[in-house]
């Protein structure tokens, strides 16, 4: 029996991937443990293995597709004394097929709230509309985890059902089609968003428009309706009332990657329900620039006649924030809604920006670790997240974040934690200001910093004692080499 070869969920938090290369193709011989694909997931690209042996018999997804469901068929492998040749693909070519196909029959068709109820949520999910009524029902990767109930069918003109979905039918009311005189594309004939899009730009499928003056007249009992604004704001406008906004040509539409997506879904979760806190000081790293020029200058060479390290201002930012978190156990946490993980270990995530996005490798026990190997550790860090060759345990966890825009001239921002920290350290450019210091005004370099903190874990106090603990270690750098 032929063994099917499945999307594979390469993190905790993956719904979806993109298939960017295969290293067999059909008809090639396939050992347990030969790497047969890469998946670009949002934060990385990483190498698929074989589990089975066998022929590779079927390719269902081909390189470059984007977006496909975890746990969806991509290929399918025939066994030990089976013909490859004769191996049938699925019907649909997708593992959830048989979960979803659309049905006619009206008894299990979704009331037309429920159906309004998913296209509220999903918004301008365009990807939905273009794929198979079977990848938008049965996926939780679609519509970033969230459901798409079945549309339930429009009324035509003349009184019969057009099955068409969420968006495509909003798009129709917006536009003033009667979607009963547009022919659908999708699946069993339903009407989806390119369908619509079609029917405007060739000025086809328009509603009757009524008689003079019939619309102006209200109803019985019913007051005059209100004119619109003249301009709505941006918040809560589908894609298409904001694309009507510019004038067409006057832009183009870059698509979000998956990378984004996240992004972007993560952070909105985050200033949603975390309620943020912020305490910011400034710290003065005379001291600290005199000591990384030391540590620097007597770095001994390697086989290369280079440096065997050369430490940053984000290195030492990193050590003193992991010690501080020794120093304050008590911000060294996780909310939970059944408990606080109170961690022992000081795991310091840092922002590294990447193309089209960013991704935060975790330096693990940070507070064990001397400057030099939090240097070295960091650039193999970075320089593989830029690559997209970053494990998921190299990215996932740690207990605390630190975001440095220092390098861009920035003198100090907040930052957005990012679950499951509690904390997060946004850093500034360290520069030369004016202090006083013994009633004299004297020249100091001066790094602002700004801790960000999840008010439900670290409360003000706590949040400021923890930022007073790290101000410490950055003006005695000292004491974090003993």
């Amino acid at each position: 029996m032929p063994i099917n070869i499945l999307m594979p969920a390469l993190s905790p938090t993956m719904e979806k991937g993109n298939l960017a290369k295969w290293h067999v193709k059909e008809g090639d011989k396939v050992s347990s443990g030969d790497v047969i694909a890469e998946i670009e997931t949002d934060k990385a690209t990483m190498e698929v293995e074989a589990v089975d042996e066998g022929t590779m018999a079927k390719i269902l997804v081909q390189e470059g597709a984007q977006d496909v469901p975890v746990n969806e068929i991509i290929a399918m492998l025939a066994g030990e004394g089976e013909d490859a040749s004769a191996v049938q693909a699925p019907a649909s070519g997708s593992g959830k097929a048989e979960q979803a196909q659309p049905t006619t029959d009206t008894s299990k068709e979704p009331a037309p709230a429920v159906a309004e109820k998913g296209e509220a949520q999903q918004g301008d999910a365009a990807v939905h509309d273009q794929k198979p009524a079977a990848a938008g029902a049965g996926n939780s990767a679609q519509g970033e985890g969230q459901g798409r109930a079945p549309s339930a069918p429009a009324q035509g003109q003349n009184g019969a059902r057009v099955f068409a979905s969420p968006l495509a039918r909003r798009l129709a009311k917006e536009n003033g089609l009667d979607l009963s005189q547009v022919s659908g594309t999708g699946p069993h004939g339903r009407i989806v968003k390119n369908d619509v899009d079609n029917a405007v730009k060739q000025g086809t499928g328009k509603a009757p428009t009524p008689q003079a003056g019939a619309a102006a007249q209200p109803q019985a009992g019913q007051a005059p309706a209100t004119q619109p604004p003249a301009a709505a704001p941006a918040v809560g406008m589908s894609d298409e009332q904001i694309r009507k906004l510019f004038l067409e040509g006057s832009y183009e539409v870059v698509p979000h990657d998956s990378m984004r997506k996240t992004i972007a879904r993560r952070l909105t979760e985050a200033k949603s329900t975390i309620p943020h806190f912020y305490v910011t000081t400034d710290c003065d790293i005379g001291e600290l620039l005199k000591l990384r020029g030391e540590l620097n200058s007597a770095a001994p060479m390697g086989k290369d006649d280079k440096p065997t390290y050369k430490i940053s201002v984000n290195d030492m930012v990193i050590k003193a924030l992991a010690m501080a978190l020794q120093a304050v156990p008590d911000a060294n946490v996780t909310w939970t809604g059944e408990g606080m993980l109170k961690h022992k270990r000081s795991d310091v995530g840092v922002a590294v920006s990447i193309p089209n996005g960013l991704i935060t490798p975790v330096v693990r026990n940070a507070e064990t670790k001397t400057l030099s190997a939090i240097s070295n550790e960091m650039k193999d860090l970075a320089k593989r997240a830029r690559d997209r060759k970053l494990k998921p345990d190299e990215y996932q966890g740690g207990t605390t974040a630190v975001s440095n825009l220092g390098m861009y001239g920035v003198k100090d921002f907040a930052a957005i934690v990012n679950p499951p920290h509690a904390t997060i350290l946004a850093v500034g450019a360290g520069e030369e200001r004016a202090v006083v210091k013994g009633g004299q005004i004297v020249v100091a370099n001066i790094m602002s910093v700004t801790l960000s903190t999840d008010h439900r874990a670290v409360d003000g106090a706590l949040g400021a004692e923890f930022l007073r603990a790290f101000k410490r270690f950055i003006e005695h750098p000292m004491s974090m080499l003993v």
